[in-house]
């Protein structure tokens, strides 16, 4: 998949399949649109594409406004999005930065000037909920009035459901329409099998390995520390994880994904949210270093309890073996 920024590339293909959204999980309902969109593209013999905006629209506006608490938490990094879209077949991406101009741009103007001046679309496929241009004045019905005016097609996909499982009488309806919203629900709760079953695998951050504290060392439990780059994730806590990456074999580990409320906020780490692995079996090929550097990829497999401030490091060295304990039983369960 190409990657560009902006759509001010000779690079970019001359005509497209499009579609446009912010994809923050590239769910499974995000799949099924993107296999018809890689569909479409095949039938009329030109690349697939996929319009992305960073930072998030809402986290631009709850910004703007002063009131970072509105913006919405972040299911994946940049990364993991676009290593999902490429991962589904899409041809290029076209990652946006939303900005005051974008925001500010009126519908009219955003479908001539990015969507067909800027992109090349020939098709442009979007959801039931699509909005775009100043104040989301845009919607499905203008891109269906202008698109034949202006020499691209439009199709909508209805919502994407999935089963639910509820076995209690009144439990509400017998599927779950699956979007960025059920996902991060699911992911606040702890709920790691249903946010897997939104996503169609298991929930995973991946970077690389940065230098942290290096306490974990003198608390015997050393950690795989990768950066997850947005002030409030979806989720934090203790979690049962497998990591990739690291052996050529997957390695099971237990993760704390949070500020850790122990620690000095203003350590080098200034409070940032890290995903910190600890591996329950260390590979004897690999030297205590030997993780620097790598990008791995770490899934979150089950929710252990929300962090937990100690007393002590001392407290906190028998928290992280309680915890290491509870990982290794969970894997003796699950085979």
């Amino acid at each position: 998949m190409r990657i560009f920024r902006g759509f001010n590339h000779p690079g970019l293909a001359s005509a497209c399949a499009l579609t446009i959204g912010n994809f923050d999980g590239v769910h499974r309902g995000h799949q099924a649109m993107l296999a018809l969109l890689r569909s479409e593209a095949k039938h009329r013999g030109i690349p697939s594409c996929v319009l992305t905006f960073e930072p998030h629209p809402r986290d631009y506006f709850a910004m703007r406004a002063g009131k970072p608490e509105l913006a919405p938490a972040r299911i994946a990094n940049l990364r993991d999005k676009l290593a999902e879209l490429e991962g589904c077949g899409v041809d290029q991406c076209v990652v946006l930065r939303f900005n005051e101009s974008l925001a500010t741009l009126g519908a009219m103007d955003f479908l001539t000037q990015v969507l067909l001046q800027g992109l090349h679309a020939r098709y442009i496929l979007v959801g039931d909920d699509f909005k775009f241009g100043a104040a989301r004045m845009g919607d499905y019905d203008l891109l269906a009035q202008e698109g034949p005016k202006l020499g691209f097609d439009v199709a909508r996909m209805n919502s994407y459901e999935v089963s639910k499982h509820d076995t209690l009488p009144n439990s509400g309806p017998s599927s779950l329409r699956v979007s960025s919203s059920a996902v991060r629900q699911a992911l606040s709760e702890g709920l790691m099998d249903e946010t897997q079953k939104l996503l169609g695998r298991p929930y995973s951050i991946s970077g690389h390995v940065v230098y942290g504290r290096q306490l974990g060392r003198s608390l015997n439990a050393r950690t795989l520390n990768v950066r997850f780059n947005a002030k409030r994730p979806a989720t934090q806590g203790i979690f049962v994880v497998r990591v990739h990456g690291i052996s050529d074999k997957p390695l099971a580990g237990v993760a704390n994904l949070g500020v850790r409320p122990t620690l000095d906020p203003n350590d080098v780490n200034r409070g940032q949210v890290l995903l910190e692995t600890h591996i329950l079996s260390w590979p004897d090929s690999l030297s205590m270093e030997g993780g620097y550097g790598k990008i791995i990829k770490v899934e979150l497999l089950e929710k252990l309890h929300d962090e937990l401030k100690y007393e002590s490091l001392d407290a906190l060295q028998l928290g992280i073996q309680r915890d290491v304990d509870q990982a290794r039983a969970w894997f003796d369960a699950h085979p």
